[in-house]
């Protein structure tokens, strides 16, 4: 039986007996299932911004805030086709042979997509502080989001990446 360092199809020794197609494919279904996830609530987010509008308390928003709703709105719709960019270029790459290039396209727009969604959901925690309570609690309830954010998004798979010492490939 051949080992993967021994496999001259396998250009990648992480103890996974697989070409580089294969990685490629294996890749693509992993970033197609995160996009899945990144859509799912994307699209409840933006649900909940579109009937805010609606709402008769929308009218008793100050000027700032309803500015403040639209640039959520608009990031909202940015997050959207950030997460949906992948899927895009897969389709006007189809059957092209750049699966790879396809994946790292992929793995980048993800990274954007998640980026615009911490961005997303620290605005919208802040929107409904600020109409609630007000400014005060509004600017502290983003601040622990975004700790909260940067801790478990950033922090903790650095850790785990020094931990595991970078040793598997995907």
């Amino acid at each position: 039986m051949l080992t993967p360092t021994d496999d001259p199809h396998d250009d990648i020794a992480d103890g996974r007996p697989e070409s580089a197609a294969q990685r490629a494919d294996r890749n693509w279904v992993d970033v197609l299932q995160e996009l899945r996830v990144l859509q799912t609530g994307t699209q409840i987010l933006t649900g909940f911004l579109l009937a805010l509008a609606f709402q008769p308390a929308f009218a008793d928003l100050s000027q700032a805030q309803r500015i403040g709703y639209l640039v959520l709105v608009s990031l909202s719709a940015v997050t959207a086709i950030l997460a949906l960019a992948p899927v895009a270029l897969h389709r006007a790459m189809f059957q092209k042979g750049v699966k790879p290039s396809v994946v790292r396209f992929g793995h980048r727009a993800l990274i954007a997509a998640l980026a615009a969604v911490a961005l997303l959901l620290g605005g919208v925690v802040a929107f409904v502080f600020d109409v609630v309570v007000g400014l005060d609690a509004a600017i502290a309830a983003a601040v622990v989001l975004g700790a909260v954010i940067l801790v478990l998004w950033v922090v903790a798979p650095a850790l785990l990446r020094r931990v595991g010492g970078g040793r598997e490939r995907a």
